[in-house]
């Protein structure tokens, strides 16, 4: 008995030992669980910090636009410089053309005349040897007109009747009014020769004044183009160069507005902040804007395509 009661109390015993040794393998399972979780936390948070990296990369472009944009205002910049370049060669083509002044016009203009003059010459000359010709004409009428009366004289003389004399008669009559016809017309004839020959003279007195003026002119203009041509030669090569770099579409307007200004100037500067072609004021702004140089502007009045005075002065 005694033996069964110490039995059984060491299995009870060994019982209650178990108990807590299972609980306690059931806490050692339960706590490692929020250790697996640890760093399935830290791999999901880990991408997350990627994405707001990769989320911020977009951003980089930024420079790139900058520099496009200053590429853009470069460019135009350099368009601008081409334009005033240009006009600053043409000007000053231009400058040396006014110092011919209008002795250009003026000797194409006494050219004119003098061809003008010798057709006239030659006009007048011409008829005066028609009318020459047509008195030469009238003096041979009354030469055939007097053959003609004598004949018949001759022939009255061997009439057999009235009839035949009076026949005779009216002929010698009527050649004796061709032979009065004919001088008359012979000295209308004289008349108009004089008066030929007087705007003849004439017409040679004033050519050769013109001539002397073109002579004089003409060489006149010779020695300024002799002294001039070598400098506008060369800068008729430069103007050409110039126009090379020039994109079609702005030389084209270029030349429209320089052909439409008074003046010849298509492209000026800003002069105490007013247009350097019209002189019309320019707002503060728009000085502004054409400082930049970000764009091609032109002068609201006249058309003219501006410039800040620093980007002329260092042209010029």
């Amino acid at each position: 008995m005694a033996t069964a009661k110490s039995a059984s109390n060491k299995k009870a015993t060994e019982t209650k030992a178990k108990k807590p040794a299972a609980k306690t393998a059931s806490k050692a399972e339960k706590t490692p669980k929020p250790a697996k979780s640890a760093p399935v936390k830290s791999e999901k948070k880990a991408p997350a910090k990627a994405e707001k990296v990769e989320a911020a990369k977009p951003a980089a472009p930024a420079p790139a636009s900058s520099k496009a944009a200053a590429k853009v205002s470069h460019a135009v910049e350099e368009k601008l410089r081409a334009l005033y370049s240009l006009q600053v060669i043409d000007s000053s083509i231009d400058k040396i053309r006014t110092v011919r002044g209008e002795l250009p016009l003026e000797v194409r203009d006494l050219e004119d005349d003098i061809e003008g003059l010798e057709t006239r010459v030659n006009n007048y000359t011409d008829e005066l040897k028609e009318l020459e010709t047509q008195i030469s004409e009238k003096k041979q009428a009354i030469k055939d007109s007097k053959e003609l009366i004598k004949k018949y004289s001759e022939q009255q003389k061997n009439v057999r009747n009235n009839r035949e004399f009076e026949s005779l008669n009216k002929e010698v009559e009527f050649q004796n009014l061709e032979i009065q016809l004919s001088e008359k017309r012979i000295k209308e004839f004289e008349v108009l020769i004089e008066q030929k020959k007087q705007m003849i003279d004439e017409a040679d007195g004033r050519l050769n004044e013109r001539r002397s003026d073109f002579d004089h002119k003409k060489k006149e203009l010779d020695d300024i183009i002799k002294e001039t041509q070598k400098e506008e030669e060369e800068l008729g090569r430069k103007s050409k160069k110039a126009e090379a770099v020039i994109e079609e579409r702005l030389l084209t307007a270029y030349k429209r507005i320089r052909e439409n200004a008074r003046n010849g100037l298509a492209v000026v500067s800003i002069e105490r902040e007013a247009c350097g072609g019209c002189f019309n004021q320019i707002p503060p702004q728009r000085q502004l804007d054409i400082r930049t140089r970000k764009k091609i502007i032109v002068c609201e009045h006249c058309g003219r395509i501006l410039v800040d005075s620093d980007l002329a002065a260092e042209i010029s």
